[in-house]
Formats: structure tokens, sequence, C-alpha cells
């Protein structure tokens, strides 16, 4: 079996394979996104007890990582460094899953000649595959409005006019610059925080009327509270706590119902310890939409909307904050046939999926974020490796055939 990613939800999969006994392959760089992809200095918006990944025994939790290494307990009052989470995934691989191969998957197809699949890597090597598990994250998948791609022809980069926050590792090359961050998000705020911080002269634009914070986490909540508002990896109440309890439950909800979900249980918001670095710090303006964006030489001249009328902004660069869009087709790797096989979710491009994440194409498994549609957020959060893993690891070992 060949796993795709080796980020938590490719490293749990691949755990649990391998505890069953399951022969698998691992393609990918531990942890690549949340290396490469994450700004230095940058926080895991997720509690603790939510960036686990998926152990087949126990002893695997972050918790026991940092036990094992002689580091202090993290709570809920306690952010968690990317660093620190990235160096967990790394501990993760060398415990549970063992030899991950850097080469790039360049091509997935059927085998001509048997059941299975054909995997091609960017060396020119290829080999065969009873099953494939896609767990590549959102790699591929980061979206720019199309009024900002007319700032750049050539692409979105951190060179280029106009960049996603997916393509930094380090945000103080902007020193002394003038950006302007579109979003009202999580990746917004931090990076606008990050980047006053460095010493660039910043502004965010919030299409929504206000920006929303999390509120400070209470370790002692009585037990009238926890009743009235549960617990849960995504937050406090019913809803959220239902459709983290019952991520099954939630794909049986008609597609229409999915949808509504996925798009609306988590709305864009800050993080509680991030307030004090971004309100009153960095300039934020609400209620404004960018309508159109121009390239004057070396500098971006943005058209901005706000209810008492139009406005226009020159800076440096603009940094988009502006979310990902689920597209199957941005799974380039997956030749065009076999993607043209995958039934999507009515009015979606992601992929429709059983009940263990199997596509519509046999043997074929997708899983993290593009499972969200059909699942519910919780997969969109590392918190969704504990009910994936396992019940990808069982089915998928079905196409394994004995010696």
């Amino acid at each position: 079996m060949v796993v795709i990613g080796a980020g938590p939800y490719g490293l749990s999969v691949a755990a649990h394979l391998r505890a069953a006994g399951v022969p698998v392959r691992i393609f990918g760089e531990v942890m690549d996104s949340w290396r490469h992809a994450m700004a230095t200095g940058m926080f895991l918006k997720s509690t603790p007890d939510a960036t686990d990944l998926s152990a087949p025994e126990p002893g695997g939790r972050l918790a026991d990582f940092r036990k094992v290494r002689g580091e202090s307990e993290l709570t809920e009052l306690t952010p968690i460094p990317c660093d620190v989470f990235v160096r967990y995934g790394q501990w993760f691989q060398k415990r549970y899953v063992g030899d991950v191969e850097p080469a790039k998957v360049a091509g997935v197809d059927r085998d001509p000649g048997a059941p299975g699949f054909v995997v091609g890597l960017d060396d020119g090597r290829q080999l065969t595959a009873a099953a494939v598990v896609v767990a590549t994250g959102l790699n591929g998948l980061a979206y720019l409005p199309k009024e900002l791609l007319r700032l750049t022809p050539e692409g979105p980069a951190a060179g280029a006019l106009v960049s996603h926050t997916s393509h930094h590792s380090d945000l103080s090359q902007y020193a002394g610059q003038r950006i302007a961050v579109i979003g009202g998000g999580q990746s917004a705020l931090e990076s606008s925080a990050l980047l006053h911080e460095a010493g660039a002269h910043v502004e965010v634009l919030v299409r929504e009327r206000r920006v929303l914070w999390g509120s400070v986490p209470r370790l002692d909540r009585p037990w009238p509270q926890r009743l009235a508002q549960p617990a849960s990896p995504l937050g406090t109440g019913w809803t959220l706590a239902a459709i983290c309890e019952a991520p099954g439950g939630v794909r049986l909800l008609p597609a229409a119902a999915r949808l509504l979900l996925f798009r609306r249980a988590l709305g864009p918001s800050g993080g509680w310890w991030l307030r004090d670095r971004v309100e009153g710090v960095v300039p934020v303006r609400t209620s404004c939409r960018v309508i159109r964006a121009e390239a004057s030489g070396s500098t971006a001249r943005l058209e901005i909307t706000r209810p008492g009328g139009s406005e226009r902004l020159v800076v440096d660069h603009v940094l988009a904050a502006t979310g990902y869009r689920l597209d199957i087709d941005a799974l380039a790797f997956l030749a065009p046939a076999l993607r043209r096989g995958i039934v999507c979710v009515p009015r979606s491009k992601a992929p429709q999926l059983s009940s263990t994440f199997e596509t519509t194409v046999p043997g074929l498994y997708i899983t993290g974020s593009l499972a969200a549609p059909m699942f519910g957020p919780m997969m969109r959060f590392v918190a969704g490796t504990e009910y994936a893993a396992a019940r990808i690891a069982r089915d998928a070992s079905r196409w394994v055939v004995a010696p």
C-alpha cells in the first residue's frame, strides 16, 4: 500500500497500517506544511487535547512526547508553538511509522495489468500499490480571489506583488514595507501581528463587520456550565460536541446540510491569546472588500469599498489570508481518468466518500480537509486523525493479499 503525505493524517494512517502488519510505503516530507507553509513564530489555534496524532497504542499523545522529553505539560492556557508540534510529529514518525520516503509522488493511475495502481515518483521510479491513501492536507488548495490574481500573471509567490499565507515560512523579509493583509481569521490576524513585530507597516482588510476573538479558556468550569456548553476539540457547545463525537453521523446528513455545516460551523476568528498583539496595535479595517487590484510598477493599487464609499490603498505587497478551496482537481498527481472516476459531493468539488473514506474509485482513499464536506469540520483539524486513521487502515488492509 502507498500513503501519499507525511503530515498528521498520513503519519496516523501509516502508523495504524504498520501496526496491523500491512506493508506500506509513505511518501512525503515529514510535517512538510507545518515546516514550510507556516511562518516562524506562529502558534497552533488548537488546544493540546485537540492536537494528538492517532497512534495504534497508548503513549503517542502530545502529552506523552512532552513527558518523554522532560518538557512541561501544556494546558488550554498554553498556546502551542508550531515548532513544538513539528518536533512532536517527527518523534511520532520515528516511534510508530519508521521510514518515510521524501520522494514526491508525480503520478497515480490504474494498473493496466492487474488490480490496483501504478505510482510514479518524481525521480522516474515506478511502483505498484494495491491501494492508495491520499493525505496531502491543504497542499495545492490555497485560494486567491480573482481580483487579486490580476496582480501577478505569473502566479502568487513570496516574491510577487501578492502571495498567500501558505507561501511563507518567514515574514521578516517584509520589514519596512507597506503590507495589506486580506482576511479576518486566525491566519490573517497572526500574520499581521508577526509582520508588525518584524517592522512592516500593516493594514488588515476584513470583509466582516467586526473581528471575532476566542474567549479565554476556563480550566475549572462549574458542572452546570459544562452541561450547557460541553467541551469538544473544536470548542464548546452542543453542535460542535455532536459533530466531533459522531463524524459518521454527519456523513448521513443530506449533502446540502453537510455543506452548510462545513461552511458555517466555524467562522473566521482569532485565538484569545493573539488579541493583545493585534487589537489597538495593528490597523484593521472592517466591512471592506477589495473590488479591484492593479500593479503599478513595484506597488499594488487596491480599490476598496466600505459602507461610506470607496477608497484607494497603495502597498508594496498583498498577503492573502483568504483560505482554501476544496477541489479534487488540485490533486494533479492523480491521472485525469482517475479524477473523472471520483464522484464529488453535489455542489462541491470535494470527493464523495464511503464510511471508511474510500472514494468511488475502489482502493483509493482520501482523508484530511478534503473529507470535511463528508464527515464534518473536525477533518479540517488534527483532532480528526483518531476517527479517520483506524477506519482507513482496517478497510484498506483488505486490498493487500497475504503472501
